[in-house]
């Protein structure tokens, strides 16, 4: 199965709660298509931590708490499948 999107868009989804990794869903997905999500997942992880937020802005902390958790949750279903089926990344 191809990446829907751009792999970074699917990342973002990921983080924004519009789409969840689960097993059955990579299994669709080949061993360099899951490098590349790895890779991505990792990028907008990094982008994410780099947001300024203002310091009594509760809203904005807690949305990006939400996406951090979000993609931190998805690298780890991504990494725990990965060593099961004994796929590199």
């Amino acid at each position: 199965m191809a990446i829907p999107g751009s792999p970074k868009g699917l990342a973002k989804d990921i983080a924004e709660g519009f789409f969840i990794l689960t097993p059955p869903i990579l299994r669709k997905f080949t061993s360099p298509e899951l490098k590349t999500i790895n890779q991505n997942l990792s990028i907008v992880l990094r982008e994410t931590r780099g947001e300024p937020v203002e310091t009594g802005n509760v809203d904005t902390i807690r949305r990006k708490s939400l996406r951090i958790q979000r993609l931190n949750q998805a690298l780890l279903v991504l990494t725990s499948y990965c060593k099961q089926n004994k796929v590199p990344l």
